[in-house]
């Protein structure tokens, strides 16, 4: 089953760096560790909102202080021994801006962790400023994998129920799903277990792959591994990763759900949005639509079904989300729920309900 503490298998405590990146979207790292590691986290490091509490800026975190400096941040009561980049901007690219605030964490005795496609491995001054400071002080690269196993199709237990979590665009909740129903399962006694594909969702399992960092032909192997690496439990839910409408990250997407072989899928609903992240000629498809697409798409590997939708209603008011489940509910026949406003209980309800009757 999924702890109750999440491990330590990157940091013990860490300081969060967001500095000037403090938007829902741009600091999703950040948010996820806050709302899901909140014990691990020691503050926020952000110059611009220095004396504001995590839960002012970004709405989770509660009173978790937000610092302007490493110094600040290592005169704490119960200070970090890393500092985690909580930023996933398009393009995963470090900010040049934060170089020296890096080289100063590193010479304080702070390991650094990066889940972005500039690894800092591959930064000379870096890893001289880690060699300097000793064996204690890391450079941890999420992203970084040599995984190079094609598919087989094989070695994957069917009695082993395997959910995924998909949606029609980017940055819809695809993540944060796949903890809450693992989350809600192990609640009710089932032996769940969220499968991280991404670097944030790594930082809350404390290990998985980051699929997209993984070369093409090599991504729905690494998906099989996954499966293969947590099938000892009877439930797994894995995190999904871009969009099969996505015209820049479908790729990925595809080979997960070939790889993964689920037997079922939870859509996510990111209510109110008109078109794709960052391709704005490119309309978000219906729901009826993108649900019949990825059913085809994963039936090629067998029997798959969409089980439920999880809606993602940041920006509205608990009237309008509550008004919307309903609608989709009414138009799907599926069950339909935010799962941070009003929990995941009916999308585990449709989980347990399909391990029962199988796929249909």
């Amino acid at each position: 089953m999924m702890p109750s503490a999440v491990p330590n298998a990157y940091f013990h405590r860490c300081l969060i760096l967001i500095d000037g990146a403090a938007d829902g979207i741009a600091a999703k790292t950040a948010t996820a560790l806050l709302r899901y590691r909140t014990e691990s986290v020691a503050a926020l490091l952000d110059r611009s909102a220095v004396g504001k509490t995590a839960g002012e800026l970004l709405g989770v975190g509660g009173t978790i202080p937000v610092v302007g400096s490493i110094d600040e941040a290592l005169r704490l009561d119960d200070p970090p021994n890393a500092l985690v980049l909580g930023i996933a901007p398009a393009g995963g690219r470090i900010p040049l801006a934060w170089k020296p605030v890096l080289l100063e964490a590193i010479g304080r005795g702070l390991s650094v962790v990066s889940g972005l496609h500039d690894f800092l491995e591959d930064d000379p001054e870096l890893v001289a400023a880690a060699e300097r400071a000793g064996a204690g002080v890391r450079l941890i690269d999420l992203r970084r994998t040599d995984f190079r196993e094609v598919a087989s199709g094989q070695g994957l237990r069917e009695d082993c129920l395997r959910i995924h979590t998909v949606g029609p665009d980017c940055s819809c909740g695809k993540m944060v799903t796949a903890v809450e129903v693992a989350r809600g399962l192990c609640a009710t006694g089932h032996d769940a277990q969220f499968v991280a594909t991404g670097q944030t969702g790594m930082l809350i399992a404390g290990g998985g792959i980051a699929v997209d960092r993984v070369i093409a032909d090599f991504v729905a192997g690494a998906a099989e591994q996954l499966i293969r690496d947590n099938q000892h439990h009877d439930i797994l839910v894995i995190e999904g990763q871009g969009s099969l409408f996505h015209p820049r990250y479908s790729g990925v997407t595809l080979s997960l759900l070939h790889g993964l072989a689920p037997q079922g899928l939870i859509m996510l609903h990111p209510m109110g949005r008109k078109t794709i992240g960052g391709m704005p000629g490119y309309p978000i498809r219906p729901l009826a639509e993108a649900i019949a697409f990825y059913e085809e798409s994963a039936n090629y590997m067998g029997p798959c079904n969409v089980l439920g939708v999880s809606v993602n209603g940041a920006g509205f008011t608990d009237e309008e989300v509550t008004a919307e489940c309903e609608r989709v509910e009414r138009e799907l026949g599926l069950p339909a729920c935010d799962v941070l406003r009003q929990g995941s209980e009916k999308l585990a309800d449709a989980v347990v309900a399909a391990g029962r009757t199988g796929p249909t």
